[in-house]
C-alpha cells in the first residue's frame, strides 16, 4: 500500500493595493471576536499532579457559540461575508493555540491580541486565472495581484493565502509518496547528537568522538551590536526620526549578520557524512530567570531553533526530550541532582569524571537510538574504542586514559565571522 505524504510550502508575493480600511475592518472585528471567545471561556480547577497546587484550566466554547456570532457580526458589515467566516476561523484557531500553550504553561492567563494587519483568503474568496489570482473584497467588487513575476510554480492544490498590507502569502501542496521519498533520502548510517549550549554546540557519535563548534564570534557579533545600539540610544533622544531609522539600519545588519553565520554552521553540521542529527526540543520561554536580566540577554541571543530550522533543511534531523541530559550519566544511567554550573560532571555512583557537554550530547545519542547508559558499551566506545580522544593528564608521561580523564573534543570548529 503507498500511502500519500501531503505537505504545504509557502511562497510570498509582493503587492501594490490600496486595502488600509479593509485590513482595519478585519483586525477590528477578529479582535473582538477573540474579545467575545475569551469572555465564555469556562475556568475549572485542576489538581497539578504531585503537588498540592491547583491550576485553572479553560474550556472553549462549542459550535453552537459561533454561529451567533455569526449572525451578530454579519449585521452592518460592508464586505463579503465570507470574511466574517474567515475571521471566525482565525479567531478560534488564535485562542486554541493560547490554550495548548498555557497548557504547557508557556502563556499566561491573559487574554490575546492581534496588533498587525492581515486576513486569511478562504478558498470562496479567491480564483485563480492564467497569471492573476482575484479576490473578493466587496459583494460584485474584486482586486487582482500578478502572478507572472513569481520564482515558483502554480502545481498543486492551494491553500488559504494569507493577505497583508505588502505581500500575498500563497500555500501549494506538495505530494510524494512515502516510497518515492525515501528512495531520495540516504540511508542513515550513524546517527550524532548534539548538545546546545550559549557557547557551542557539541555533537557525539562513535565514528568521530567528540565534535565542538564554538558559538562565541555569534556572542560577540551581538555584543558589537548591543554596544551600537547604546549609542544610538543617545541619538534617539535628541532625534527620534534620525533614531529609529538608525534602529532598522543596524536592526537589520545585524540579523543578516546572524542568518549568514548561522547559515555556514548548519553546512558544517551537515557536511558530516550520512548522518542523522539530533537536537534537544529547548523552550526558551521555561528558561528564562527573574531577576537576571543578563542570563535573559544571553539566552535570548541564543538562537537554537534557527540553526535547528537551517540544518532540517540540508540533513535529516530529530528532536529529542531534554529533560536531565546534562545530569544523567551517560554510562551508568543515575541522576547527579548536586549538579549545579559546573563544567565538569562527576558522577557519584560511578565515579565517571567527564565534560558536562560531552556527557549530554552522549546522552542525546542514546536517546535517538532509543537505548540506555550501560557501563560496557561505555567503557567500549569512550575509554578504548575511540583512539583520538585526548585525555588530560595529570602527567606528561602518563599513558593510561581512565574514566576519571575530562575528554577533550576531537573535532573543533570555530568559524570566522564575514563582513
Amino acid at each position: 500500500m503507498v500511502r500519500l505524504v501531503l505537505t504545504f510550502k509557502t511562497y510570498s508575493v509582493s503587492h501594490n493595493l490600496l486595502l488600509d480600511q479593509f485590513f482595519y475592518s478585519y483586525k477590528n472585528i477578529l479582535n473582538q471576536m477573540i474579545g467575545d471567545v475569551w469572555n465564555q471561556i469556562q475556568w475549572r480547577e485542576k489538581t497539578i499532579r504531585g503537588k498540592k497546587q491547583k491550576r485553572l484550566l479553560p474550556t472553549i466554547p462549542s459550535y453552537s457559540f459561533k454561529k451567533k456570532m455569526r449572525d451578530r457580526y454579519l449585521v452592518g458589515w460592508e464586505y463579503a461575508a465570507h470574511w466574517v467566516d474567515s475571521a471566525l476561523k482565525t479567531a478560534f484557531s488564535i485562542i486554541n493555540s493560547w490554550k495548548k500553550n498555557y497548557v504547557k504553561g508557556n502563556r499566561k492567563r491573559k487574554k490575546p491580541f492581534v496588533k498587525r494587519c492581515f486576513v486569511r483568503v478562504k478558498q470562496t474568496l479567491m480564483k485563480i486565472s492564467g497569471e492573476k489570482i482575484r479576490i473578493t473584497i466587496k459583494p460584485h467588487e474584486h482586486v487582482n495581484i500578478d502572478l507572472s513575476k513569481r520564482y515558483f510554480p502554480l502545481k498543486g492544490k492551494i491553500g488559504e493565502p494569507i493577505l497583508t498590507p505588502t505581500k500575498l502569502h500563497l500555500p501549494i501542496e506538495t505530494s510524494n509518496s512515502e516510497q518515492q521519498r525515501k528512495k531520495r533520502q540516504p540511508a542513515v548510517e550513524q546517527l550524532i547528537g548534539w548538545d546546545s549550549n550559549k557557547f557551542s554546540v557539541d555533537g557525539f557519535s562513535p565514528s568521530h568522538g567528540w565534535i565542538k563548534i564554538d558559538l562565541k564570534p555569534l556572542h560577540t557579533l551581538h555584543v558589537t551590536y548591543d554596544n551600537k545600539m547604546r549609542a544610538i540610544n543617545q541619538v534617539y533622544s535628541k532625534n527620534r526620526r534620525k533614531g529609529k531609522q538608525l534602529y532598522r539600519k543596524y536592526g537589520k545588519r545585524c540579523r543578516n549578520r546572524v542568518k549568514n553565520y548561522l547559515q555556514h554552521i548548519a553546512k558544517r553540521i551537515a557536511s558530516f557524512p550520512v548522518a542523522q542529527h539530533g537536537f534537544e526540543k529547548l523552550e526558551k520561554q521555561q528558561m528564562n530567570r527573574k531577576h537576571k536580566k543578563r542570563w535573559n540577554r544571553e539566552l535570548n541571543q541564543s538562537h537554537w531553533r534557527k540553526l535547528l530550522s537551517l540544518v532540517r533543511n540540508l540533513a535529516p534531523v530529530a528532536e529529542v526530550s531534554p529533560k536531565y541530559t546534562s545530569k544523567n550519566c551517560s554510562r551508568c544511567g543515575e541522576l547527579n541532582k548536586a549538579l549545579r554550573s559546573e563544567r565538569v560532571f562527576e558522577c557519584p555512583f560511578c565515579g565517571l569524571r567527564i565534560d558536562r557537554q560531552l556527557n549530554a550530547s552522549i546522552n542525546i545519542y542514546l536517546r535517538m537510538r532509543g537505548a540506555s547508559p550501560r557501563k560496557e558499551w561505555f567503557d567500549a566506545t569512550l575509554a578504548g574504542g575511540l583512539p583520538l580522544i585526548e585525555a588530560e593528564r595529570s602527567d606528561h608521561d602518563e599513558l593510561a586514559r581512565g574514566l576519571n580523564d575530562a575528554l577533550k573534543p576531537q573535532v573543533y570548529i570555530c568559524l570566522p565571522l564575514t563582513t
